[in-house]
């Protein structure tokens, strides 16, 4: 059974709302049942603080929980439905508050984008308008940096901010090649946001070998090559997350795939379509870890996105014993089906460097579960993670420690020996969305309540994520 609770700013007294079979106690300083148990984000305080208690008994966790559509592929769709002739019907768009900074900036350049019954339609533009004040991106990279690319081809100049913790992001690598191309930059600190950018309507076409794996580096690079005269052709490493150049062709935009690079040709139309967005895998990925986890459970997640860029925790799971089964139901542009995991023990195993784009959001839940594998469960090559939303290997190691695991630590990675006892604790999530979820999975196996701090930050990619918690915990 979970509890759930919001401390008030002095942290001296914690308000409780719990569910006890058929009746619930509520307390007046959640504003409404619904915006905590309903399909609303949950309500944002002074300090909100989500109590996770251990599942106890044989029954486990069981059902076919709802999964928001994928954060991605929703991002793009957006972006390329603004760019695109006429009208883009996209279904099941991400929910969370990342994919809301996309839509509010695409619309501050005069992009419609108008929900109805269940699904969002995107109204091209051939040329996007100026914004009459700075781009706000949030939390959110992924906006912020495909952005970026996107307006590199636009003729107007502006502004890209967002909230502190994006801040103190890198996006000089991406600014670089950019540059290249044609569009200007100036970065607060050479490194950083905000961004001041001037566009370029007659960019120059680029061939460019990335050095590391990059998804975002990656489609904002094909973004702007929308707008180049010519080739642009990527090499290096191609291999991270696919789902623009899978995208690009959905809106008329061939793009040639070699073994070893990739390349489109720019100042070609885009054409609008309609799009299914898959559910998001990386939401996925803390049941899938849950059922794994907790004795007697059997979960079942339908229309997850299967594509292979994306399924680096299923293969892992699978290489460390897991029972788990995957039903492709559709392939084109985005391959998508059912997944289907029951509890199983775990072996520890070696994540390498080659590993690690397939599974990099994965990473913290991927860190919880190993400490239940028998076994060194090793991962190296994951610099990426010092520079998400929080340093998170850094998130990982103070969380594991508190709820009394050890943990070795890397600068690319870590190292954990298990199988060892979690002990309830209070989680520190540095408003870090991925080890709030991660954590509450952690508390569901620990001993004793684990209590998760300023827990409203899931709200930026699953904001039902607790709602969904407490009915599969509950039954």
């Amino acid at each position: 059974m979970a509890t759930y609770a919001k401390r008030a700013e002095s942290g001296t007294k914690t308000m409780k709302l719990r569910k006890t079979h058929e009746f619930f106690e509520k307390s007046s300083i959640i504003r409404s049942l619904d915006a905590v148990f309903g399909d609303a984000p949950i309500p944002k305080g002074p300090t909100m603080v989500i109590k996770i208690e251990p599942i106890t008994g044989k029954q486990g966790m069981r059902g076919a929980p709802k999964i928001p559509g994928d954060k991605s592929i929703s991002h793009r769709a957006l972006m390329l439905g603004a760019i695109a002739d006429g009208i883009t019907e996209i279904t099941h768009l991400a929910p969370g508050e990342d994919v809301l900074s996309t839509w509010r900036c695409l619309n501050s350049m005069g992009v419609e984008i108008t929900p109805k019954r269940g699904k969002v339609y995107v109204k091209g533009l051939q040329s996007m308008k100026a914004p009459t004040g700075p781009l706000h991106c949030g939390n959110s990279g992924t906006t912020m940096r495909l952005l970026m690319g996107l307006l590199s081809g636009q003729p107007f100049s502006c502004v890209l901010t967002g909230d502190a913790s994006l801040q103190n992001r890198p996006m000089k690598r991406v600014a670089a090649p950019l540059a290249q191309m044609g569009a200007t930059f100036t970065l607060e600190r050479e490194q950083f946001a905000p961004i001041q950018m001037q566009g370029n309507s007659t960019l120059n076409s680029i061939n460019y070998r990335l050095t590391t794996p990059s998804a975002q580096l990656k489609s904002s690079i094909l973004l702007a090559g929308l707008f180049a005269k010519g080739k642009t052709e990527l090499s290096g490493h191609i291999g991270s997350r696919d789902h623009t150049e899978r995208m690009l062709p959905h809106f008329g935009m061939p793009v040639s795939l070699q073994e070893d690079s990739l390349s489109i040709i720019g100042k070609n139309r885009l054409y609008a379509n309609s799009l299914l967005v898959p559910k998001d895998p990386s939401s996925a990925a803390f049941w899938i870890a849950a059922a794994t986890l907790v004795p007697g459970s059997t979960i079942e997640i339908n229309d997850v996105s299967l594509n292979p860029t994306r399924i680096g925790l299923i293969n892992t799971l699978i290489r460390m014993g897991a029972r788990i089964q995957t039903e492709i139901t559709e392939k084109n542009p985005e391959p998508m089906g059912s997944v289907y995991v029951t509890h199983q023990a775990l072996k520890a195993i070696s994540i390498e460097s080659q590993d690690v784009p397939a599974l990099i959001d994965e990473l913290p839940i991927l860190a919880v579960l190993a400490t239940q594998a028998t076994g060194t469960t090793v991962i190296r090559g994951a610099q990426e993670l010092r520079i998400k939303e929080t340093d998170r290997i850094e998130a990982i190691a103070i969380n594991l420690r508190a709820m009394g695991a050890t943990i070795e630590v890397f600068d690319d990675g870590f190292a954990i020996t298990g199988p060892q006892k979690l002990q309830g604790a209070m989680i520190e999530t540095f408003f870090d969305h991925r080890i709030a979820m991660s954590f509450a999975i952690a508390g569901l196996i620990a001993k004793d309540i684990t209590y998760i701090q300023n827990a409203d930050c899931v709200n930026i990619s699953y904001p039902q994520f607790y709602k969904i918690l407490h009915q599969l915990a509950t039954g």
